[in-house]
């Protein structure tokens, strides 16, 4: 080789080298670029499965003593309530109350006058006075024959008869102050009077109406009702009615006072159920001194009820009722569903006391999607995480 010749040699060997050098260098760029998208490829399909799945929201069954109570509808009613009807027929003389009026016992509401009532009192009073006549005559001759009968004059037998008229006609004296008696009872009825103490909470009549006792179509003159205290009549569901005995407190509101509470307490159970609601009518006490409630009308009940120590309780949303029965989701460490069948002790609205099924540390969903089944895999709302660690805990100290 010449000396020529040698530059080029070496010129060839560097262009080479620096070619094999950027082919390197490629590849590693190339095969860097490479990794890196696989690696996103991974992270984006993790993420996006991770999107898939549904995020629930999980938390333990509530085992605190559920004090919240069974709220139901109720009827108010006075605690007494009399109708008044006339007990003889006439026209109405006057009335003396109206509606709304306070009343005592004894105090006439209206005067009735009975034309046909007096003709008949007069004509008892006559009839008495007759008796009466005949029955001093009777005594009388009575009393001459008995003496006649010591001279011979006249027999024993003839004195005995007599004597016998006139105790007959004694007799009828009394049957005829009878009839005066309950002639008089019959016009005092005329006056028409309050039982008891209470209001007017009707008036059915008026000045120069007629009444006519024994009339089919025969309306109430008044409705009297005693308001101081007041029934309140609920119906409770058979499930409950245990937990209700007398003696049970309640606390009642009414939409004409909103925002004000009234307390009652249950007297007294129908000890029956009704075949057609299958609930048990039961009877409480209300005081209403100050009359805030009005006999007749609608009012909420809010029974104080105390389930069972240790009852777990869980969100109404929780249920899943189909043709299976009742049951809740949970959750388990995998965080995948398992669906658990239960039963239902009280329906409290929002909430449902749990009679069997659930354990204290199960993770619940509270709003399980549609269609989740066992072994759904599930994403946890980070919101519920603090809970779900306090579940796991609870779990893991008892296990």
């Amino acid at each position: 080789m010449s000396q020529s010749d040698a530059p080029h040699s070496v010129s060839r060997r560097g262009l080479r080298l620096t070619g094999l050098v950027a082919i390197v260098i490629a590849g590693v760029v190339v095969a860097h670029g490479l990794i890196v998208r696989a690696s996103e490829s991974t992270r984006l399909r993790e993420w996006t499965d991770a999107q898939a799945l549904a995020t629930v929201a999980v938390n333990p069954p509530s085992n605190a003593v559920n004090t919240a109570g069974l709220e139901l509808p109720g009827r108010v009613e006075a605690w007494q309530r009399a109708p008044i009807y006339a007990r003889v027929s006439g026209y109405v003389k006057d009335w003396k109350h109206d509606i709304g009026a306070t009343v005592k016992a004894g105090e006439v509401l209206a005067n009735l006058e009975t034309p046909d009532l007096d003709q008949q009192l007069a004509q008892a009073r006559a009839d008495l006075i007759s008796a009466k006549a005949d029955a001093a005559l009777a005594d009388t001759t009575a009393k001459r024959w008995r003496a006649l009968v010591a001279t011979g004059a006249v027999s024993k037998q003839a004195a005995d008869e007599k004597s016998g008229d006139a105790e007959a006609k004694q007799a009828l004296v009394k049957s005829a102050q009878a009839n005066v008696d309950r002639m008089l009872a019959m016009k005092g009825f005329a006056r028409i009077v309050a039982p008891f103490d209470g209001v007017v909470t009707a008036r059915n009549t008026d000045v120069g109406a007629l009444v006519n006792v024994g009339s089919a179509s025969g309306q109430e003159l008044f409705v009297v009702s005693d308001t101081r205290k007041l029934r309140v009549y609920v119906s409770v569901p058979q499930n409950d009615v245990p937990r209700v005995p007398p003696g049970t407190k309640a606390t009642i509101s009414v939409p004409e006072h909103p925002g004000t509470t009234y307390a009652g307490t249950v007297e007294s159970s129908a000890q029956a159920v009704n075949a057609a609601s299958g609930t048990t009518l039961m009877q409480l006490n209300v005081d209403n001194v100050a009359g805030d409630l009005l006999p007749g009308g609608f009012a909420n009940v809010r029974l104080d009820l105390k389930g069972e120590a240790g009852a777990l309780s869980v969100p109404g949303s929780a249920l899943i009722i189909n043709a299976k029965g009742v049951s809740v989701a949970t959750v388990d460490a995998d965080d995948k569903v398992v669906v658990k069948p239960v039963t239902i002790a009280r329906d409290l609205g929002k909430v449902v006391e749990i009679g069997s099924g659930l354990a204290p540390t199960d993770r619940v969903i509270e709003n399980p999607p549609d269609g989740v089944v066992t072994g759904t895999q599930v994403r946890i709302a980070e919101a519920a995480k603090p809970a779900q660690t306090a579940a796991t805990k609870g779990g893991n100290g008892k296990g």
